[in-house]
């Protein structure tokens, strides 16, 4: 080969190198770019998600505050730096309060890295946990006998007796108790925190902690004051109370009740009493949006029925509280127009919630269903020497909702049963845990409910 030759080929090969060489330059230039910038991605979701801690904690600190100690309403932006007081970059928040008679904040937090100016997004919810979150919650001992069945956990400060069917968890915070006539023992015996012939006896629990009902946040002031801020509070009726009927069409026809026809009945609390619990003359006060109305508080005694198409939530309570004992009656049906989540309804007793004699065969209750003070029953409507009524017995009971109670809750009496309802289905409504009624107690911390990148807005 000549000199010519040899030259031109290592002027090819040389060309060859340097395409390669140039091209490997390139890729780990490319490369590298991509990494730096990988890592920026992540370094602006991990500021993005700075900020929601941030305002975490800054609840916890200040739980009505959703305006970041500015007392203004805007986008707040915080720097974000480094252990070394270098700053790496900054998150903005949206803070959107919750609505009215609500606990659920929204956080939305964008966060921004200096380096290549890289932008994510996160949305979060925050709320404090509603006592709507057990199918039954009861702060002494309670019995499920046959014929029931529980779908949704259960939770007593007391022991409980499970003969029914349990599709969740059964708590008890006792270890023992010393179980009594209340719960089928007689005499007197000391039983596990949770026993009985029911089951599956695999999701028994016991003991649990404590729930404690004296620090439930259960504000009458405050419902008293929402009520009369929307022009939905009532004060002493001045006759038997008032009575609610809820219309298909989304609102409630609110009565004052004139005259009432008695019953008697027997609870173990109060033994043979008249029960004025027939609603037989009434007067129409007005006729209310369901939508519009967060809460109506009475402050009498209270029948409600009807089809809820919307959310609310219905107090009884008469001030001073410490004098007076405050009942809801449910005399007929009180279902949702659909089980979908967008109908729910609180229904708030400062004393007794009280199921009628005259129901229908087949009970269905739609609620959350709250006795602060007292239990939620019907009473023993065939008991010899108190009385003997034909409707004492009805085939079943349908609650769907929750079932909470100072006392024990009871609606059945005797083998068979002599009075309540031949079959019972309790069932958790779980749009409850992120959306309970308005207004419904809650604790005072807020927790972590959803946290969901979106794109920039």
């Amino acid at each position: 080969m000549s000199n010519g030759g040899i030259t031109i080929l290592v002027l090819v090969m040389a060309m060859v190198f340097s395409i390669m060489l140039g091209g490997l330059v390139i890729f780990g230039t490319t490369q590298f770019n991509s990494t730096i910038r990988g890592s920026a991605h992540k370094k602006a979701l991990m500021i993005a998600d700075a900020g929601i801690q941030y305002y975490r904690w800054h609840l916890a600190h200040d739980p009505t505050d959703y305006f970041d100690g500015t007392g203004e309403e805007g986008v707040y932006v915080h720097e974000y730096s480094d252990p070394q007081g270098g700053v790496e970059g900054a998150f903005s928040l949206r803070i959107t309060p919750p609505e009215e008679g609500s606990t659920m904040v929204e956080i939305v937090s964008t966060g921004e890295e200096n380096t290549y100016g890289v932008k994510r997004t996160v949305k979060s919810l925050f709320g404090r946990p509603s006592l709507a979150t057990y199918s039954f919650l009861h702060n002494s001992n309670i019995w499920f006998g046959t014929g029931i069945t529980v779908y949704g956990r259960v939770m007593s400060n007391g022991g409980i007796r499970q003969d029914g069917v349990n599709t969740s968890k059964v708590q008890s915070a006792k270890e023992t108790y010393i179980c009594g006539s209340e719960t089928g023992c007689s005499p007197s015996e000391t039983k596990d925190g949770v026993w009985g012939s029911g089951g599956p006896s695999e999701l028994w629990e016991y003991p649990s902690s404590t729930i404690d009902f004296d620090g439930i946040g259960i504000d009458f002031n405050d419902m008293k004051t929402a009520a009369q801020t929307n022009n939905t509070y009532f004060g002493p009726s001045g006759s038997q109370g008032y009575h609610l009927e809820f219309l298909i069409d989304g609102t409630v026809d609110i009565s004052r009740v004139n005259n009432t026809n008695w019953r008697r009945g027997y609870s173990t609390e109060n033994g043979c009493q008249r029960l004025y619990e027939r609603v037989s003359n009434k007067t129409l006060l007005g006729n209310y949006s369901v939508a519009d109305n967060k809460i109506f508080f009475f402050e009498d005694t209270t029948w409600v029925e009807g089809v809820v198409n919307g959310r609310t939530t219905v107090v009884a309570a008469r001030f001073p509280l410490d004098v007076n004992e405050t009942n809801i009656w449910i005399a007929n049906n009180l279902v949702y127009v659909e089980k979908n989540g967008s109908n729910s309804l609180g229904i708030v007793a400062e004393n007794d919630i009280y199921i009628a004699l005259d129901v229908p065969q087949i009970m269905e209750i739609n609620a959350a269903l709250l006795a602060q003070g007292g239990s939620i029953l019907r009473h023993h409507y065939s008991l010899s020497g108190c009385s003997n009524n034909g409707s004492a017995v009805r085939d079943r009971l349908i609650i769907y909702g929750t079932v909470i109670s100072n006392n024990r809750a009871a609606w059945n009496w005797g083998s068979g049963p002599d009075s309540g309802f031949t079959n019972r289905d309790v069932s958790y409504d779980s749009s409850f845990y992120l959306s309970p009624p308005p207004y419904f107690p809650t604790s005072d911390a807020y927790e972590f409910l959803t946290w969901d990148e979106i794109s920039n807005p």
